[in-house]
């Protein structure tokens, strides 16, 4: 804990004098314009990976950047995803996977998780990505497995009736994204593979 007290001091000895005017204006104006759904790891950071502001990203963190379809009920990342588009008015929405993941690494290879039956109650939202990755591969292709995780879970995000009232009116955009830990890529399922700089 201690590196976390020192981190708190220098945050506010150094990063929050340089960016005072910032925080003032959001300490009354909250309006993200994307929500950002990732991974729990704590190897991917959404506002590292993005270069973005305080207030830039609504973040909601699960793991394996799971979403489960709508079911009516309490359900805390249904509220916080009606919260992002319905109240705070996103236009953008990025389910972000990424390599070595553990959540798609236990799926992948068959892990057994009697030990933890509340994360194999969880990654059963997954079984339709894991179904497909079986069928179009030999079941252990983590790689392809991310991949149609991300894309499961954007189907399972246009089942929220927020979201989906959003996309017939033409409010939001979904977005699939694949973070690389070791090169720093972020592959865009839609388009080309965005590489990383030279240094």
């Amino acid at each position: 804990m201690r590196h976390l007290d020192q981190g708190i001091d220098r945050f506010q000895r150094e990063a929050f004098p340089a960016k005072a005017g910032l925080f003032a204006h959001l300490a009354t104006t909250h309006r993200p314009g994307t929500l950002f759904i990732g991974c729990s790891d704590a190897r991917v950071i959404p506002e590292l990976i993005t270069q973005t502001d305080p207030g830039e990203l609504f973040v909601i963190r699960t793991a394996g950047n799971l979403v489960p379809a709508y079911a009516p009920g309490a359900d805390g990342v249904a509220a916080s995803v009606e919260y992002a588009v319905a109240v705070l008015g996103v236009r953008d929405i990025v389910v972000c996977g990424h390599s070595a993941c553990g959540a798609m690494t236990a799926l992948a290879e068959g892990h057994d998780l009697s030990g933890a039956p509340a994360v194999a109650d969880w990654l059963r939202h997954a079984d339709s990505a894991r179904a497909r990755t079986m069928a179009a591969t030999d079941g252990h292709d983590l790689a392809a497995l991310v991949r149609e995780n991300v894309a499961a879970q954007l189907a399972n995000l246009a089942t929220h009736p927020s979201v989906a009232r959003a996309l017939a009116e033409g409010g939001v955009r979904l977005h699939g994204w694949v973070f690389d830990i070791p090169t720093g890529t972020v592959e865009d399922l839609a388009a080309e593979a965005r590489p990383a700089l030279a240094a």
